[in-house]
């Protein structure tokens, strides 16, 4: 039945909290056994005009119980919605470009929080719907088996009705956070695009097309809610009727003398705990119902995008690759005019790719590329938009895995996402990528990104060597993503980044993408001659569509679209 739902993949990853969940059941337990003591205490005060000192303690224990209860539950709610949190992020950060950014914000705070009924009340009063009518049927068949038999036959009916309506609202709310999704997605698309829609003057109606979607949501919201109030309405009524027929039939046979006042007051008060659980139930299914629909897109993302598995290390081995710029013999260079060939393996220091291929999603962007990349020495990459230069740069980064061919760096081959060693060997390079990332805070808080706590005259240097401080003031805020700045200055930010590593950590390896893009020329001349200052005892790969940075290069290697080949510069 859907009224009953237990999704496997998600109690996987709430393995960690057995613990909490068989406390929640033993505590489900303890609670039935108040419940039928209390309605053998209260029938028995009621009867003999007596109040037993035991009736007060259990009357303070089962709330005591229940609350105990509620905190096992919340604590694996947090603990469940947590380990979903950080495996969503990471996943994202894993292959950014499998699922939208709108929509990996909207499963890591609103789809994974929307989970906390489920875990919290709706997987207990599962738990407590299993046990708690059991053991007061059990109690009845002791007491009066004519009621026990009632109960039996009549207690299916409760979940029978959940179901029937439960499978209408699972399509209904899966249906409501389809439409969330398309209203996060498109609201982020026209905030990231709103200038260029205030330019064509399409902003108002990209507003009313929010506007119909905002509409359709609450509609479908609506909808959902006056489904679970039905659903609550019909199952109370279910319960009311069963609970009236066990009491027209104790009524009888109290008037006919075959049942003692006693027993039938513990009947009649112990009765509805049968049924109580079950209502429950199927009202906390219906508040935990928009958490599984967010709980299926969740888990096909994690299903989608698989985890990278921890390198095994020997004991003795360590994740801290060799520094490519400082030990070992300079690899071979390419006579002039020579197409690339096949390498070796880069020697010892060096860093090499030997026929590799490397693109996303299973799509090749680059290669067969075969070159070498020479310690001490700058080599520059060339060729046409889209010919795959900038992949490139994210293979020797292990941002891209390649699909085909050879990667050696200072004499180890990497193979696979060894995730340890890449994190150690991005601790050895200062790169400056394309688009760069900017946080809120200030223009020095950015630039000091590249190595915290960097001391504030340090990023000053840094920042008035790349020319950061001829445009602006380092205590100036900036917004994030670098609103405000125009695509040089990012640049420029970016390179000053660099610098800072170069200086601090004495990084002996620069990996530049496109580090003079949208600077005029004269920009672009005193850019240059900073990261010529910067590049003696240094290696350097540089990607670039303009002149003035090859006048900088020891060797260059072309990517045109039809060819690879390295010539001496």
């Amino acid at each position: 039945m859907r009224g009953v739902r237990v999704d496997p993949r998600l109690l996987r990853h709430a393995r960690a909290t057995f613990p909490y969940l068989a406390g929640c059941v033993l505590l489900g337990l303890a609670i039935a056994c108040c419940a039928i003591a209390q309605a053998r205490l209260l029938a028995h005060a009621i009867a003999t005009v007596t109040v037993p000192v035991a009736l007060g303690v259990v009357l303070a224990a089962r709330p005591v119980l229940a609350w105990a209860q509620d905190t096992l539950a919340a604590r694996t709610s947090a603990k469940v919605r947590s380990a979903l949190r950080t495996a969503l992020v990471q996943a994202a950060l894993r292959d950014p470009a499998r699922v939208s950014s709108a929509e990996m914000a909207t499963l890591v705070t609103r789809g994974v929080d929307a989970l906390d009924p489920y875990f919290a009340r709706y997987l207990p009063q599962l738990a407590l719907a299993t046990i708690v009518p059991l053991a007061v049927t059990t109690a009845l068949l002791t007491a009066d088996p004519t009621t026990a038999v009632i109960v039996l036959i009549t207690i299916p009916l409760i979940p029978l009705f959940g179901a029937l309506i439960g499978s209408h609202a699972a399509a209904r709310t899966t249906s409501q956070w389809r439409t969330l999704e398309l209203l996060a997605g498109h609201f982020a698309d026209v905030v990231a695009g709103l200038a260029t829609l205030k330019v064509f003057g399409r902003a108002h109606a990209q507003a009313a097309h929010i506007t119909r979607i905002t509409a359709a949501h609450r509609r479908a919201t609506l909808r959902t809610l006056r489904l679970a109030f039905c659903s609550a309405l019909v199952l109370e009524l279910a319960a009311t009727l069963l609970v009236a027929l066990v009491a027209v039939s104790v009524g009888l046979r109290l008037l006919s003398g075959t049942l003692s006042f006693e027993t039938a007051l513990f009947v009649l008060i112990l009765a509805p705990e049968a049924y109580l659980p079950l209502r429950l139930a199927g009202t906390h299914f219906h508040t935990a119902q928009e958490g599984l629909a967010a709980a299926d897109r969740i888990l096909a993302t994690l299903d989608a995008i698989p985890a990278v598995p921890a390198p095994r290390l020997a004991p003795d081995d360590t994740t801290t690759p060799p520094d490519p710029s400082r030990n070992g013999p300079a690899p071979r260079r390419l006579a002039a005019g020579h197409t690339a060939q096949p390498v070796p393996a880069a020697t010892v220091g060096g860093v090499g790719l030997d026929g590799v291929v490397a693109g996303y999603g299973g799509r090749a962007v680059v290669g067969p590329v075969s070159m070498e990349v020479v310690p001490g020495e700058v080599t520059a990459v060339t060729g046409p938009s889209g010919c795959g230069k900038s992949t490139l740069l994210a293979v020797l980064l292990g941002f891209a895995v390649p699909m085909a061919g050879r990667l050696v760096i200072g004499g180890i081959e990497v193979a696979g996402p060894d995730e340890r060693f890449w994190t150690a060997w991005r601790r050895t390079v200062a790169w400056v990528p394309q688009r760069p990332t900017f946080r809120t805070g200030t223009v020095a808080g950015n630039i000091a990104l590249a190595v915290p706590d960097a001391p504030a005259a340090a990023v000053r240097d840094a920042a008035k060597t790349t020319g950061v401080t001829e445009w602006t003031d380092l205590d100036a805020p900036l917004a994030a993503g670098g609103g405000g700045l125009s695509a040089g200055q990012r640049q420029r930010v970016a390179m000053a980044r660099a610098v800072l590593r170069c200086h601090l950590l004495d990084i002996r390896l620069l990996l530049l993408d496109e580090p003079t893009a949208h600077l005029d020329v004269a920009a672009e001349l005193d850019l240059c001659a900073a990261i010529g200052e910067l590049l003696p005892g240094r290696t350097a790969l540089v990607v670039t569509h303009r002149q003035t940075p090859l006048a900088l290069a020891d060797h260059i290697v072309h990517l045109p679209a039809t060819a690879r080949e390295t010539v001496p510069a």
